[in-house]
């Protein structure tokens, strides 16, 4: 990953509260697993900025190795990494996901 590449990711991540890469656009998500990680958001009602890594290989690949996380998509929520569509699931049945994005933090 180039360090211009590490730092686009960064300033989105850094910039955003809470970020959503994925592939396509929360209109048009272009895989399923894109699709669960926006119906979740969506009925959380929480406001998100999102990246359509199709629409840039260098974010694409990028985002990988700046999360060392395999897949796609991959949510972060105040500049941490949160995880992919299958632990968006388990923390939203949990509600783990809600009070997250809820705004409640952690005292430390």
């Amino acid at each position: 990953m180039t360090d211009d590449t590490n730092a686009r990711i960064d300033s989105v991540v850094k910039t955003n509260r809470v970020v959503l890469f994925m592939k396509g656009s929360p209109l048009f998500p272009q895989c399923g697993f894109s699709s669960r990680a926006i119906a979740i958001l969506d009925h959380l009602n929480v406001q998100y900025e999102s990246v359509d890594v199709l629409q840039d290989q260098g974010i694409r690949q990028g985002i990988k190795a700046y999360s060392d996380w395999p897949t796609i998509p991959q949510l972060y929520v105040d500049g941490e990494f949160v995880g992919g569509s299958d632990i968006m699931m388990e923390m939203y049945e949990s509600g783990e996901l809600a009070t997250l994005l809820g705004g409640e933090t952690a005292a430390g």
